[in-house]
């Protein structure tokens, strides 16, 4: 972060003293100023410059132009901040009430890499509604960096797996079962398109993809 900073932070001041700046386009750059403890406020302005296509008035062609040529973050940066900040909009509205985040000692305030592996676990579903309140706590009361909350997700997926090997054993058979499908369906796909197949198998192909998905339902 203090790479980032150094590089283009001349640049985001500079345009900050742009008095014709856009209100929305001044906040934006003024989070990326204070990017490490006010990315919460940062990626609220970032979704609705990408949700409203905003960057399109200001001259740019894509998001991606938008953010790495004015305030100097990277695609993968950028697009971790926008689904941080709607997970907590959309699964932890609390979080983002103003008077309770400038409350926060700053130190302990979660980053969006460990709201983003939140994110994904909880979307995975890798965790049950006990262990994502207790790593919740973590992230949110103690600060548990990404690292140490990779760590946490890492060792409590493996004690789940020992614990019930047979579960364990039934999701990667579903797993392989779902990749065949979308094989299948791909294939034949391209197959009606360019006709290699005769009208017969086709049906028969499609009728094994609806066993398949029946049986992984």
């Amino acid at each position: 972060m203090e790479k980032y900073k150094s590089k283009s932070l001349k640049n985001i001041e500079e345009m900050m003293q742009n008095t014709d700046l856009d209100p929305l386009r001044y906040r934006v750059l003024e989070g990326a100023k204070n990017f490490k403890t006010s990315w919460i406020e940062l990626g609220q302005a970032l979704y609705s410059v990408w949700k409203d296509k905003l960057y399109r008035e200001w001259g740019f062609t894509t998001f991606e132009a938008y953010t790495a040529k004015e305030t100097g973050i990277r695609k993968q940066t950028a697009m971790k901040l926008l689904r941080s900040y709607y997970f907590l909009e959309k699964e932890e509205p609390w979080y983002l009430k103003q008077d309770f985040i400038n409350s926060k000692d700053a130190a302990k305030v979660p980053s969006y890499e460990s709201i983003d592996i939140l994110r994904m676990a909880r979307n995975k579903k890798a965790l049950d509604e006990s262990d994502y309140e207790n790593i919740k706590k973590e992230i949110f009361d103690d600060g548990l960096d990404a690292r140490q909350v990779r760590r946490g997700l890492t060792s409590l997926i493996r004690q789940r797996q020992e614990l019930a090997p047979e579960e364990a054993q039934r999701k990667r058979k579903e797993a392989t079962i779902k990749r065949l499908i979308g094989t299948l369906k791909s294939l034949m796909k391209e197959a009606e398109i360019l006709k290699l197949l005769p009208a017969p198998l086709v049906k028969e192909t499609a009728e094994l993809i609806k066993r398949l998905e029946e049986h992984v339902s």
